[in-house]
């Protein structure tokens, strides 16, 4: 099972997980609300623990954007906030459960394992073009026996590449799927990230390199 874990202490957040991988679960820990929206909303999570009280934005709008967007990845928040409205904004707003700081490491696992039950296995593939094998559920780029880490929207931009090899992605596609319809993102924004992969694509030695399609947008290269 994957778990995502956003709360903005780092030290609890490292217990957490800790505790998480001793059930032999993988766990992602991000910090702030942006960076939780944005891994939240990725869709690729098993169960999310969310704080509630969080930098930029909190974890009431969090559950909310997840569900207005159809997102129904089992979510337990932890909060310090332990009076009855604040557990009720909880439920209402979409979260599958509630516990307060501190908490019982054993009625935590207890609780995430009731809630993935509630909603059943979520069942990811990989991705695969090439000598690349891109794993949907860790975000992790493979390439033969060597890997490493995609960031978010690293992530979201080889994820669209590897979904239609053959064709040309165009940056209004990547901006539009990425960064979101009402973003403010221009074509440079495209460009940075692309550069950030075509050096993890070095970093691999993978035959697969981004070709970029002059004032269109970008598909894959593969060397002999």
């Amino acid at each position: 099972m994957n778990i995502l874990v956003v709360e903005d202490e780092k030290n609890l957040a490292t217990v957490i997980c800790q505790m998480l991988k001793e059930e032999k679960w993988q766990t992602t820990a991000v910090y702030d609300g942006n960076d939780g929206a944005d891994y939240a909303l990725s869709g690729l999570y098993d169960c999310i623990i969310m704080d509630v009280m969080l930098p930029h934005k909190n974890g009431f709008e969090i559950v909310q954007e997840m569900r207005e967007n159809k997102i129904e990845t089992p979510v337990l928040m932890l909060s310090a906030l332990d009076e009855v409205p604040d557990k009720v904004k909880g439920l209402n707003v979409g979260a599958d459960d509630y516990m307060t700081k501190p908490f019982d490491r054993t009625e935590l696992i207890a609780r995430i394992r009731a809630m993935t039950r509630r909603k059943g296995e979520v069942v990811i593939n990989d991705l695969d073009f090439a000598d690349l094998t891109l794993e949907l559920s860790t975000c992790e780029l493979y390439c033969h026996e060597k890997h490493i880490h995609l960031s978010y929207k690293e992530f979201e931009i080889m994820k669209l590449l590897m979904e239609h090899p053959e064709m040309i992605t165009t940056k209004e596609d990547l901006i539009v799927q990425v960064w979101g319809m009402d973003s403010e993102a221009i074509d440079n924004n495209v460009e940075v990230y692309i550069s950030f992969l075509r050096k993890k694509l070095k970093f691999l030695k993978s035959k697969v390199t981004i070709k970029a399609i002059r004032r269109v947008g970008y598909r894959f290269e593969v060397s002999e």
